[in-house]
């Protein structure tokens, strides 16, 4: 059938629009990504630089040799963050990409590294230690929890009397930053009493590791995990593990999942010099890849974490002077985000508080503790002192309860 000749004119012009329009978009995507209209004062997802989100500006092939190079170089500098205090120990760790949230993460090591015979110990102190207890009994590991309360600090003297006698407990795990409060969680006491007792120590360190120094070969940490979306200031796709190598590579059999199984996730990375299993969030893999460069640039985590400070205590300052209330006293506050009361005029609601502080460039996130009237607001992210002094001059206009 003949085709009339004004149709292919037509689909002749058609097709020079479209093909001008598509090379207009690409110029304008790789010379101008546009500000965000708000910062998120959130603990993740978070507010990222414009660098890094120009790195997702490219597609990636997952099988491409360049690609898998990346993923490896990533590997490994997670690797040296991790042990930057002991350098002579780097070839005892290793590290793995897993797809998903943090909670994947967290599950897939839960759920990979217990063996059968194992048991569990969870310490919990707010909803994320709670989250690792109801993924190990979904998974039907045997397990126990010591709760704390979601605004109580971790007993040391009560978990010395657990790890006491014929406990049976083979594997630990803690929460280093627990955001339902802000609190950060003595790693550095906790540890010593768990590795005397001879137990494989698993630390979520989901919302501080990049952002605070932490000494994984002195306090011996077995497993530590974290995501690309908080304080390495990528965005969400994947998860990240760091471990001891010779401890992964005792638990080949051991996952009750096959798409979260540890091992063959970091076997296949390990042999095929850094190919994943199954598709990979490769946008937010390049992301991540800036993300550290930039972290490196800033001085590394010592100089991030000295920003977060500031930015921790302009925003505390400022808030109480405000006539706001912390939650935590400041000796337990971690860096990263803060939990405040709400006020108690009758007149207040978070949601219109919320949407003004929107309409003036920030998130701020509700609250999480199950019996306190509070909301959050978190600092880590591409934010620096000066941001916060701004959001302390829109709270500032924007009481309008008073």
């Amino acid at each position: 059938m003949s085709i009339p000749s004004n149709n292919i004119v037509l689909l002749l012009v058609y097709t020079r629009k479209f093909a001008e329009k598509l090379t207009a978009q690409r110029q304008y995507s790789m010379s101008a990504i546009p500000e965000n209209p708000y910062l998120l004062l959130t603990p993740g997802p978070l507010s990222t630089s414009p660098t890094v989100r120009q790195a997702m500006m490219k597609d990636w092939c997952t099988w491409d040799s360049e690609y898998n190079e990346l993923v490896n170089s990533i590997r490994s500098r997670l690797v040296e963050l991790a042990v930057e205090a002991h350098p002579a120990a780097r070839e005892k760790y290793t590290s793995v990409l897993m797809q998903g949230s943090g909670s994947a993460s967290v599950e897939s090591v839960i759920g990979s590294v217990v063996p059968r015979d194992g048991k569990l110990l969870v310490l919990a102190n707010g909803t994320y230690g709670k989250r690792i207890a109801r993924a190990a009994n979904i998974l039907a590991i045997d397990n126990e929890v010591l709760d704390f309360g979601e605004q109580g600090a971790i007993d040391l003297e009560a978990l010395q009397q657990k790890l006491l006698g014929d406990h049976g407990f083979t594997h630990l795990a803690v929460v280093h930053c627990e955001t339902t409060t802000g609190r950060l969680n003595p790693i550095e006491e906790i540890a010593p009493v768990v590795k005397q007792a001879g137990l494989c120590l698993i630390v979520d360190a989901m919302s501080s590791f990049g952002g605070v120094p932490i000494d994984m070969v002195g306090l011996g940490i077995d497993y530590l995990i974290s995501s690309a979306n908080k304080c390495i200031q990528g965005v969400p796709g994947f998860g990240l593990i760091v471990a001891k190598r010779a401890e992964i590579e005792s638990t080949k059999g051991y996952s009750r999942s096959m798409s979260l199984d540890l091992f063959d996730q970091w076997h296949a990375m390990e042999t095929g010099g850094g190919k994943w299993r199954f598709t990979s969030p490769t946008h937010t893999v390049r992301a991540f890849d800036q993300a550290l460069i930039e972290l490196a640039e800033e001085g590394g985590i010592a100089a991030r974490c000295e920003r977060y400070r500031k930015n921790h205590q302009v925003l505390v300052s400022g808030m109480r002077e405000l006539g706001f209330e912390t939650m935590l006293e400041d000796e337990v506050m971690s860096p990263f985000i803060t939990t405040f009361y709400n006020p108690g005029a009758k007149s207040y609601k978070f949601e219109e508080f919320y949407t003004r502080l929107k309409r003036r460039g920030f998130v701020i996130y509700p609250g999480k503790v199950s019996d306190a009237d509070c909301f959050r607001i978190g600092n880590i992210g591409h934010v620096f002192p000066e941001d916060m002094e701004r959001l302390i001059d829109a709270i500032r206009l924007e009481r309008y309860w008073l």
